[in-house]
């Protein structure tokens, strides 16, 4: 039996940094989820980036998958917990995960 059920991606009428990041319902705890936290395997392959001055999450994601709503990737698989961080000052380089070899876990 599949844990997570219900893939959706979120969608607003205004304009937000979440839109397009997936949610999934979680059948075992009978709540929402949002973005694959809870399922990417770090793991994964990744290139290692040089934090510049002027670097964000979002800008990172942009560069890296061509699309700025993945910051929250970038986030997670470096146990960022403040999307608006000045990254510049807490960090020299960070880890961006190839998106190719994301592998979910089995959340059982």
């Amino acid at each position: 039996m599949d844990i997570l059920k219900n893939k959706t991606y979120l969608q607003f009428d205004y304009l937000s940094r979440f839109t397009g990041v997936p949610a999934y319902y979680n059948s075992q705890d009978d709540r929402e989820h949002f973005g694959l936290c809870k399922n990417v395997n770090k793991n994964a392959s990744y290139a290692v980036h040089k934090v510049a001055f002027d670097d964000t999450l979002h800008k990172l994601a942009l560069k890296y998958y061509n699309n700025p709503s993945y910051w929250w990737l970038i986030a997670f698989f470096n146990d960022i917990p403040d999307a608006f961080v000045k990254l510049s000052e807490r960090y020299t380089t960070l880890k961006i995960p190839n998106m190719s070899s994301i592998v979910f876990e089995d959340l059982r």
